[in-house]
C-alpha cells in the first residue's frame, strides 16, 4: 500500500516558479531518457546536441539502468536498507525507492535536490510502501553536514546508508571541490555504507564538444571529467567488482553490446570499511 503521508520538507512548493526561458539539466536529462516533463526550450537544446553527439541520448539511457542495477545490488546481495540519493532529478520510471522497496520492502529512502523544478514535481517521488519510508529534502550538496542532519529525521545515520550520486557531480566546477563534498558526505556515514557514482566523461570528443555546446546554452553548466577524477571520489573505499567502468559494464544484466563500449560515461560503487 503506498504511504498516505509522505514527507516534502519545503512548505513552499505551491509557490515555485519555473523558468522555461532557459534549458535546464533536470528536464534536458528528462527529454534524453523519454520523459514528459520538459519544454520546448529543452527538446531544441537536446535535439542540437544530438546533431553535435548522438551517444548522448546512450549515456543517458545507460546511466539510468545503471541506477536500477546497482540498487538491486546493494538492496539484495548487500542487505542495504537506507538510500540517501543526491541530485534526485526528474521522477521518471524505476526510481531509487522503487527499485528498492521492490527488493525490500522495508527500505527507507532520502531523495535530496535543491532545484525548484525537481520540488514542484516531489510528490511524483513521494511513495512508499507502508513497511519503509520516502522522503524528499530541499537540501544543497554543497551543506553536506546540513544534508546529513536532515537525513537523519529518516534515516539512522549509526547504521549502513547506500549514498548515490548519480550525474550530479559534473556540475561542481571545481574537482578538489566536489571530492571534498563526496569525503565530508562519506565521513557522516558508518562503516558499511556505500558510494554509488556514475557521471559523464572527457572520453570522445563528441562529448566533449557535446558538453561546451551545453554548457553555452545558458544552462547550468556541466563539466565531464577524466575516467582517473571518477576513479578518484572512491579513494580511501573498497570498490566492488567490477570496479570503475563504462557504465553499461557494471555487474550487466545480459552480455553488454559492444556499442557499449562509445558510452562516455563511467561509474563505480565503493563500500566504506
Amino acid at each position: 500500500m503506498p504511504d498516505p503521508n509522505p514527507q516534502v520538507t519545503d512548505d513552499a512548493k505551491a509557490r515555485v516558479r519555473i523558468d522555461t526561458s532557459k534549458p535546464h539539466s533536470a528536464r534536458f536529462w528528462n527529454y534524453f531518457v523519454g520523459g514528459k516533463d520538459h519544454y520546448e526550450v529543452d527538446q531544441e537544446i537536446g535535439d542540437q546536441i544530438k546533431e553535435i553527439f548522438p551517444g548522448l541520448v546512450d549515456v543517458a539511457l545507460t546511466s539510468r539502468h545503471f541506477l536500477g542495477r546497482a540498487v538491486r545490488h546493494l538492496a539484495g546481495e548487500q542487505g542495504i536498507r537506507q538510500f540517501l540519493d543526491i541530485g534526485t532529478g526528474l521522477p521518471t520510471a524505476d526510481n531509487t525507492h522503487e527499485v528498492a522497496q521492490r527488493v525490500a520492502p522495508d527500505a527507507r529512502i532520502v531523495y535530496v535536490d535543491n532545484d525548484p523544478i525537481v520540488l514542484a514535481h516531489a510528490h511524483a517521488l513521494l511513495t512508499s510502501t507502508r513497511e519503509g519510508k520516502t522522503a524528499y529534502l530541499n537540501a544543497d550538496l554543497y551543506e553536506p553536514e546540513a544534508v546529513l542532519e536532515a537525513a537523519a529525521g529518516t534515516l539512522d545515520l549509526s547504521q549502513p546508508v547506500a549514498l548515490m550520486i548519480l550525474n550530479t557531480l559534473g556540475h561542481v566546477a571545481d574537482y578538489d571541490q566536489a571530492r571534498g563534498l563526496v569525503r565530508r558526505l562519506m565521513d557522516g556515514l558508518p562503516s558499511g555504507s556505500y558510494l554509488v557514482i556514475s557521471d559523464s566523461t572527457a572520453t570522445s570528443p563528441g562529448m566533449i564538444a557535446a558538453s561546451e555546446a551545453y554548457n553555452a546554452s545558458g544552462a547550468v553548466p556541466y563539466y565531464v571529467r577524466e575516467v582517473e577524477e571518477i576513479a578518484g571520489f572512491f579513494d580511501g573505499l573498497e570498490l566492488v567488482e567490477p570496479g570503475i567502468v563504462q557504465v553499461p559494464a557494471w555487474r550487466p544484466d545480459s552480455p553488454v553490446p559492444a556499442t557499449a563500449a562509445t558510452v562516455d560515461a563511467y561509474c563505480g560503487v565503493g563500500r566504506k570499511s
